[in-house]
């Protein structure tokens, strides 16, 4: 049986409005609206969103406004009404949007120097769990059932050791399945010894306090994931969408770089290779969630 631990309720729609300083708007342009989605603190992101809007707004020569979005359904329900013209997203996310509005690829984020990441399974060191076939019987959290590094690949690496035969036997190998609403929420469950795994980014121990990620591992890692991935509507103006991202690959510059933190902490941004997601639309027809 697959249980869901309840998110919290977000701010499902607030706005934030982008000051342009130092450069006159473009004649009754309108404004560059993003989607953002919560990975962790809400309040904290409404206030990321402040602070970079108005840097973008600067640098775009164009008003820009930031919003919260519930989830990445949402913020692709956004983008197909208008409501949203630019998103962040997971590449799962995006090549489902790809499909549903036609969204387009535009930055993806670098991390250690390279625009893709891994997921990884992770287990207390005191579990005396060394290997995926010691999690049979055991409970397991993955951060979310449309998450590629929080389930799909994690996932995957059961099957490739040949201890499930597809995604739908996993009810049969695991005691419980949780999906935890997100990295941090599933690594706090296997930190507190609510489950005895979790599903994750390679990066997600760094969601856990300094002591507790002293006290957790990992025992197996997937294949290469491309990493998260800006994206737009399909009809978005062509200028306003190059501007958008000419000032996005400024971050990348040692003056702007700590601009950085305001939208996930990135190492950088590069411009978005759209073959590089054939993994992920493959992955995604695997899991039926494309035909």
């Amino acid at each position: 049986m697959i249980l869901r631990i309840t998110r919290r309720a977000l701010m499902a729609f607030v706005c934030t409005t982008g000051m342009v300083l130092g450069m006159p708007l473009l004649a009754q342009e309108e404004a560059l609206r993003i989607a953002f989605i919560p990975q962790e603190n809400p309040e904290k992101l409404l206030g990321d969103i402040e602070a970079i809007t108005g840097w973008l707004g600067k640098e775009v020569g164009a008003p820009v406004e930031g919003f919260v979005t519930f989830d990445h359904a949402a913020a692709v329900e956004a983008l197909r009404n208008g409501d949203a013209d630019i998103s962040f997203m997971g590449a799962l996310p995006f090549v489902l949007a790809e499909a549903e509005i036609g969204a387009v690829p535009l930055l993806s984020e670098v991390y250690r120097g390279v625009p893709n990441y891994t997921g990884r399974i992770f287990v207390r060191r005191d579990s005396e769990i060394q290997a995926l076939a010691d999690l049979e019987g055991r409970d397991i959290a993955f951060a979310d059932p449309i998450s590629e590094s929080g389930y799909l690949y994690p996932l995957s690496e059961f099957e490739r050791a040949g201890l499930i035969q597809d995604p739908g036997a996993a009810d049969e190998f695991f005691g419980r399945v949780f999906f935890a609403g997100g990295y941090q929420q599933a690594m706090q469950a296997m930190a507190e010894g609510l489950v005895d795994a979790a599903g994750a980014s390679q990066y997600a121990d760094l969601l856990l306090t300094p002591a507790q990620q002293a006290e957790v591992t990992w025992i197996a890692e997937s294949e290469a994931i491309p990493s998260h991935v800006v994206i737009a509507r399909p009809g978005l103006d062509e200028d306003l969408q190059a501007r958008f991202v000419q000032a996005m690959l400024k971050l990348n510059e040692q003056e702007h770089r700590d601009k950085l933190r305001y939208l996930y902490g990135p190492d950088g941004y590069v411009v978005a290779d759209p073959s590089a997601f054939e993994g992920v639309r493959d992955m995604a027809r695997q899991y039926r969630f494309l035909k």
